[in-house]
């Protein structure tokens, strides 16, 4: 199934990536849904760099960007740059599309807020589902712990070598 053919949403959560803890859209990426060049992002980031702190928006180490190209076949074009990627949180991905002001960046902005949002939702089961298994498995262990005592238990009375004859049988 090429790209083309998927849900925006969908198209646009396999752009997003986990790179320092932190969710984010690479500005090749980025450019790409927007309908413009990187260079132009960029250039209109740096142009409002006061709406772009940290946690909007940050560069890319060269050891993080050799592991994205790693990673990500369709940004081994990359490899050649000789610029450092910016990374994109959603809500610098947000700002982006209202400096550029474009129709495209619009209305691409708000499939982007709906796959980090869904994303966020997958993390979270993920989290309580892994909570569940760690409350199930410790629940297990007790039990567990509780039946190897009961066999333990019944072994003993079974085993033959052991005296009976404080015992009495009834009739």
């Amino acid at each position: 199934m090429d790209n083309e053919s998927l849900a925006p949403v969908e198209h646009v959560e396999q752009r997003i990536r986990e790179i320092r803890g932190v969710k984010v859209i690479l500005d090749s990426d980025l450019a790409d849904l927007y309908g413009v060049e990187t260079r132009t992002l960029n250039q209109a980031v740096r142009r409002n760099a006061d709406r772009f702190p940290e946690d909007f928006v940050f560069q890319l180490t060269e050891k993080e960007k050799t592991k994205v190209i790693t990673e990500c076949d369709h940004l081994a074009n990359l490899r050649f740059s000789p610029h450092l990627p910016r990374a994109f949180t959603e809500h610098g991905a947000l700002m982006a599309a209202s400096v550029l002001n474009s129709r495209q960046a619009v209305e691409m902005s708000v499939f982007i807020v709906r796959a980090f949002v869904r994303l966020r939702s997958i993390y979270a089961m993920r989290i309580e589902l892994t909570r569940r298994l760690d409350e199930l498995d410790t629940k297990v262990s007790l039990h567990s712990e509780a039946l190897r005592s009961i066999v333990e238990a019944l072994r003993q009375l079974m085993n033959p070598s052991r005296s009976h004859s404080s015992m009495k049988l009834l009739p």
